[in-house]
């Protein structure tokens, strides 16, 4: 069993290696980019592609800040277009919001997706394709849906991960933030994406995993523990997660240091502070959770709104896996801003709809008094619930895995070169399935699924079997 003296040990010995690997610990970069502004210096060995923090000190100092318009007391009362664009004019860690598409195909025949035997219907999967003439050209004899490839943004901060943590960072830099803590399950993407970014920008993460420490330490588990400081939190305890994530923030902190929080950042506008002598810590509540996560998420949604790639005119079905629920909210909420006849479908894995109703209550709300609102955005609407939550086509506890799902994730790769996991993305996959064959096609509609990344998540089985 792994102890905390040889994780640390590992730890060393992995910051010794040699040059060759030293790409994996970066040092402190970071990310300016503009909607409107040019980037440059990126690094070409790393899908991030990341500037160098020269370059950020240089933005600030021109008063381009990752806190730019974020008080709604500025009276922000724009145009969907035209509230988006001041919203994203902003840093971001992601150096632009780029992502690939491609189009997935299979067999008209009607299937019941009860019966996993269905991924054999699966005819391959079209990676090079021009989405207006692809569009127009649909051959209604074969089903197909779309999927942004965002499990291909990097090789451990990928999928929504890596979008809502996109503005996350550069506001943490913008406020001299020393540690960051937030926490997870044992095989938290999140937690290990936090980790990665945390390492690569100088900051310390501490991580707390809910459990007990696994015999051996593989998937995401294995990355949070040699990127961050892990700790693991019995299961009873972890249930108050506010609390434990309060508790671990002071004592990081200490006498000398404090505590921010993202709500108090984005009400005062603090911008660009000093470093102060102290410790100075932030939480990011689990599954990045926070109204500040949501600004990825629109970002991405007004990128693939170009005519180029979806289009804003086009009824689209969007359908994606849901953990904490931010990602369906933050797509949603983009859409809606810029007035597009999309529909975001949600497949439930870690709650019930009640709770996911609260989250996104609670998210939009936070969104609204932190950064105000478009003057077409209806707030009855809004009211009434702007994501279609819906259960999973084989319900289950959440981290279980059924017989037969291990088999259609291989199916799945071997017929189309794209992993999924059984437990997040093989939901959203069986959805998109499902809706391509059940009518949005004979509608006209498209289906575009997208991948949440996450796929590191399947050495973590071996810890459940």
């Amino acid at each position: 069993m792994a102890t905390a003296g040889s994780v640390n040990t590992f730890t060393t010995t992995l910051l010794n290696f040699p040059a060759n690997v030293s790409h994996l610990f970066r040092s402190r970069w970071t990310v300016l980019h503009s909607e409107t502004g040019a980037s440059s210096y990126f690094l070409s060995t790393s899908r991030l592609r990341l500037l160098h923090s020269k370059s950020t000190v240089a933005a600030l100092e021109n008063e381009f800040s990752s806190c730019k318009f974020t008080d709604s007391s500025q009276g922000v009362r724009f145009g969907g277009e035209e509230f988006l664009t001041r919203l994203l004019a902003r840093r971001w860690t992601l150096a632009n919001p780029d992502t690939k598409i491609s189009k997935v195909m299979f067999s008209a025949t009607d299937t019941n997706l009860h019966d996993f035997s269905a991924s054999h219907l699966f005819l391959g999967v079209d990676t090079d394709i021009c989405m207006p003439n692809d569009v127009l050209g649909t051959d209604n004899s074969n089903q197909s849906f779309y999927i942004v490839r965002d499990d291909l943004l990097h090789p451990l901060i990928n999928g929504n991960k890596a979008r809502k943590l996109d503005g996350v960072l550069p506001l943490i830099e913008d406020n001299s933030v020393t540690d960051v803590v937030t926490c997870g399950g044992c095989q938290s993407a999140h937690a290990a994406a936090t980790a990665v970014l945390c390492a690569e920008r100088g900051l310390r993460s501490h991580l707390l995993l809910r459990g007990e420490q696994p015999e051996f330490l593989t998937g995401y588990n294995l990355m949070s523990t040699i990127y961050g400081n892990v700790t693991y939190v019995p299961r009873s305890i972890y249930a108050n997660r506010e609390k434990v994530l309060k508790s671990q923030a002071d004592l990081v902190a200490g006498n000398s240091g404090s505590v921010l929080w993202f709500d108090d950042i984005l009400s005062t506008s603090l911008g660009k502070q000093p470093r102060s002598y102290g410790r100075r810590v932030i939480v990011i509540n689990e599954g990045a959770g926070d109204a500040i996560a949501l600004l990825g998420l629109i970002r991405l949604v007004k990128y693939l709104s170009q005519d180029h790639l979806l289009g804003k005119h086009r009824v689209i079905k969007f359908v994606v896996d849901a953990g904490t629920g931010t990602t369906a909210i933050g797509l949603s909420l983009g859409a809606l801003c810029l007035g597009l006849p999309w529909e975001v479908t949600a497949v439930m894995l870690a709650d019930r709809i009640d709770g996911y109703k609260r989250q996104e209550k609670r998210l939009i709300s936070e969104f609204r008094k932190h950064f105000g609102a478009p003057l077409d955005l209806d707030k009855d609407e809004v009211n009434g619930g702007i994501v279609n939550w819906v259960e999973r086509l084989r319900q289950r506890k959440f981290g279980n895995v059924l017989d037969g799902e291990v088999e259609a994730c291989r199916q799945i790769a071997q017929k189309t070169g794209i992993l999924v996991d059984p437990i997040y993305t093989l939901a959203a996959w069986e959805m998109a399935t499902f809706l391509s064959q059940k009518g949005a096609k004979a509608n006209g509609d498209l289906v575009v699924l997208l991948h949440t990344g996450g796929t590191l998540g399947l050495f973590g089985l071996a810890q459940s079997s």
